[in-house]
C-alpha cells in the first residue's frame, strides 16, 4: 500500500486496463485477467470482436486461454476507460527509416489516457522507447491533458517488453519482468 496525498493507492482493488492487443498486451491482458478485473483495449473495433468470440489471429494466445481470463472484458469505447485506475501502454513504437522511435502511436494513447485518468492513477509503459522518454515526452502530456501533477495526483510506471512473438518457451508467465516506478514507493508495489 502507498500512502499519497489523497489517501492509499491499494494495486489490488484498482481496474486494470491494457492498450495494445497485440503480441504483448493481450498476453499481459489474459494473464491479469485470469486473477483479476482487467479490460483489454484496442482502437481496432474489428480485434475486440475477433477477441470476444474467442480467437486471436495472432496465436499468441490460445482459445482456451482466452476462456480461462474470466476477468478480462474487451473494449475499443474510449469512454470504458474512465472506469479504470491503472494503464498499461503497450502500443507500437516502429522504428523510422532514419532509425528514429516513431512515437505517434504512444504519444496518441497517452493523450487519451490524460483525458480519461483520475487521481491516483498509475500509468505503466510497457512499449519499447528509448531512456527518458517515459518523463521526457509521456509525463507532460499526462500533465497537461488531465490537469494532474506528476508523482501527486498520479504515478508512472516502466516495464520494458520482453516478448518474443511466437515463442511457446519463453513467454509472459516464464520469464523475468524487470519494472520501475516513477517513486520508490510505486516502483516497489
Amino acid at each position: 500500500m502507498i500512502s499519497t496525498e489523497q489517501g492509499h493507492f491499494e494495486m489490488n482493488d484498482k481496474t486494470i486496463t491494457v492498450i495494445g492487443l497485440g503480441y504483448v498486451g493481450l498476453p499481459l491482458a489474459v494473464e491479469f485477467g485470469k486473477k483479476r478485473k482487467v479490460i483489454g483495449f484496442d482502437i481496432d473495433p474489428l480485434r475486440i470482436k475477433e477477441l470476444e468470440g474467442g480467437t486471436d489471429r495472432t496465436l499468441e494466445v490460445l482459445e482456451q486461454e482466452l476462456k480461462d481470463a474470466n476477468g478480462l472484458s474487451f473494449s475499443s469505447d474510449v469512454e470504458d476507460l474512465k472506469a479504470c485506475q491503472i494503464f498499461i501502454i503497450t502500443v507500437p513504437t516502429p522504428v523510422d527509416h532514419d532509425k528514429k522511435p516513431d512515437l505517434t502511436a504512444l504519444k496518441s494513447v497517452t493523450k487519451m489516457i490524460g483525458n480519461v485518468m483520475s487521481e491516483d492513477a498509475l500509468v505503466i509503459y510497457e512499449s519499447t522507447v528509448y531512456p527518458g522518454c517515459t518523463t521526457e515526452v509521456c509525463v507532460p502530456i499526462l500533465e497537461e491533458t488531465s490537469g494532474l501533477k506528476y508523482n501527486k495526483n498520479f504515478f508512472v510506471g516502466y516495464s520494458p517488453e520482453r516478448a518474443n512473438p511466437g515463442d511457446r518457451n519463453h513467454r509472459l508467465t516464464t520469464i523475468m519482468k524487470v519494472t520501475a516506478g516513477s517513486t520508490e514507493e510505486i516502483a516497489n508495489e
